[in-house]
């Protein structure tokens, strides 16, 4: 008997499982920065042998859904989605039946799994899903910040959730109170993310770029501070030459900065081989920032960009760019076959593709020189765009459309060149002329007489003119101006 004992003591070990665990060892913290810079191939070799050599360590299963959820972002392919879609019950099941509850990474793993593919969904318009998966992703994310209040994972995610919660504009948040338990505010969201950011320049921390990136778009998005954005992401340890990924959120930022030519320069440089998964997106941006200059050769990009990418967004956008890259060349036959190709093109989910086609099936030739100062501000060069219509007027254009264009395009113009009493006058023109109207000028004018109000410090007309801007119901991009003119009246609050 004393025998049979120690012998059932020796072999013990080989009978009872060895405990789940999340770990971030070395070999996983390789497969986590190569699938953030798209080196998929690498990524899932080592997740392959990562599994044979530590099968019990839970956050594997972490590292193979960013891996999933990048593909199909990227991709937008419905019948990968759905392929890989099978994956996310599978994680959560084995996390919730033999993950660690004593763990802080148990409630995490869970609720981040469920972020990518609320995020992943939006792609393919299935909206009620990714709520609802949001929606149970912040009940797991504050469940977990009362067991664990230090835990700064949870902190990253938590935050840009009630960020965004927070601006939401009054007209949509009787559906979030009423379909879900999220709340939040800008203020407790920009904390959150602000104590992470604190954190991770302090000691090591393996989501370090994504709290920059996160904080870089809530300062330019939420905050209005294009400024400080450019800055924080500029303090990062982005690689745009080695990483796509990193390559797209800088050249992006430069972009939304006024920055055409750093965003042309980052995307040049931007790394190219076998080892990296195709990013068709960047050939896109880059047409889209060469068409800004106006240089000659923004058509290859956008052309490639087309032929290549089998994915769903920017088609339709795409060609009403190459067909504007025609019109300002002098061929107004190549921009008729642009647009039609853009009717029956690509798909109508983000905004752009939607203004597109609307452009599309009206049949009405922009006014060249309208499109040319358009461009020009859109990739920064305010100056140029300002000669390209300093002696135009109102009553040169005939169409009521080109006219709002134009006293709106003229205030941005010179809102940028900080011209500020002309801007508010040429905002008040668009907001007066425009209000009934379809299109958005009067929405955005009144979003940006409140900006110039904000920053001259006149809080009440500030205040007057975001709620004038929530008051509108332009056809185009109406949800995203009005999530800004509620961020607006939360700072000002």
């Amino acid at each position: 008997m004393h025998r049979l004992f120690v012998l059932a003591l020796c072999f013990a070990p080989f009978f009872v499982h060895a405990k789940k665990r999340f770990e971030w060892t070395p070999a996983l913290r390789t497969a986590y920065n190569k699938t953030l810079s798209l080196r998929f191939g690498e990524a899932e070799a080592d997740l392959a042998a990562i599994r044979l050599n530590d099968p019990n360590n839970l956050l594997i299963l972490h590292v193979e859904n960013y891996l999933d959820f990048f593909r199909v972002y990227i991709n937008e392919e419905v019948t990968e989605f759905k392929k890989l879609e099978k994956n996310k019950d599978k994680r959560l099941e084995i996390i919730e039946e033999e993950g660690d509850k004593s763990s802080p990474y148990y409630l995490f793993l869970q609720a981040d799994i469920r972020l990518h593919w609320a995020l992943a969904r939006l792609k393919f318009e299935e909206y009620s899903t990714a709520f609802f998966e949001t929606n149970k992703a912040f009940k797991l994310l504050t469940k977990n910040a009362e067991l664990f209040p230090k835990f700064m994972p949870n902190k990253k995610d938590l935050g840009i959730l009630h960020a965004i919660v927070g601006t939401i504009p009054d007209g949509y948040k009787w559906t979030v109170n009423w379909l879900s338990s999220m709340d939040g505010s800008m203020e407790q969201g920009r904390a959150e993310l602000e104590e992470v950011l604190a954190f991770a320049r302090k000691q090591d921390f393996i989501y370090e770029d994504e709290i920059y990136v996160y904080y870089a778009y809530l300062l330019l998005h939420l905050a209005n501070d294009s400024e400080e954005a450019w800055a924080i992401i500029n303090k990062a340890k982005l690689k745009p030459t080695e990483n796509p990924l990193a390559c797209f959120v800088m050249a992006n930022l430069a972009m939304r900065t006024d920055r055409g030519d750093d965003a042309i320069n980052i995307l040049l440089k931007r790394p190219t081989g076998k080892q990296f998964h195709p990013f068709y997106y960047l050939d896109y941006m880059l047409g889209l920032c060469k068409l800004q200059r106006l240089d000659k050769d923004a058509d290859l990009y956008l052309q490639r960009y087309v032929d290549k990418y089998k994915g769903r967004n920017f088609i339709k956008d795409s060609y009403q760019k190459l067909a504007w890259h025609s019109l300002l060349n002098g061929d107004a036959l190549g921009y008729r076959k642009f647009m039609n190709l853009c009717k029956s093109k690509g798909y109508t989910i983000v905004g752009s593709d939607k203004s597109a086609l609307a452009e599309a099936v009206s049949s009405e030739t922009p006014a060249v020189e309208l499109l040319k100062a358009r461009v020009l501000f859109d990739g920064g060069r305010f100056q140029r765009a300002y000669e390209v219509l300093k002696d135009k007027k109102p009553a040169d254009y005939l169409a009521e459309k080109n006219r709002l264009e134009y006293y709106y395009r003229m205030g941005r113009i010179t809102h940028k060149l900080k011209q500020y009493t002309e801007a508010l006058q040429f905002y008040q023109t668009a907001l007066d002329k425009g209000a009934e109207s379809p299109y958005y000028y009067a929405c955005r004018a009144a979003l940006e007489k409140g900006h110039i109000l904000e920053e001259l410090g006149r809080v009440k007309q500030a205040k007057e003119a975001y709620n004038r801007c929530l008051s509108l119901s332009p056809e185009d991009h109406k949800t995203g101006l009005h999530q800004q003119a509620k961020a607006g009246l939360r700072r000002l609050k």
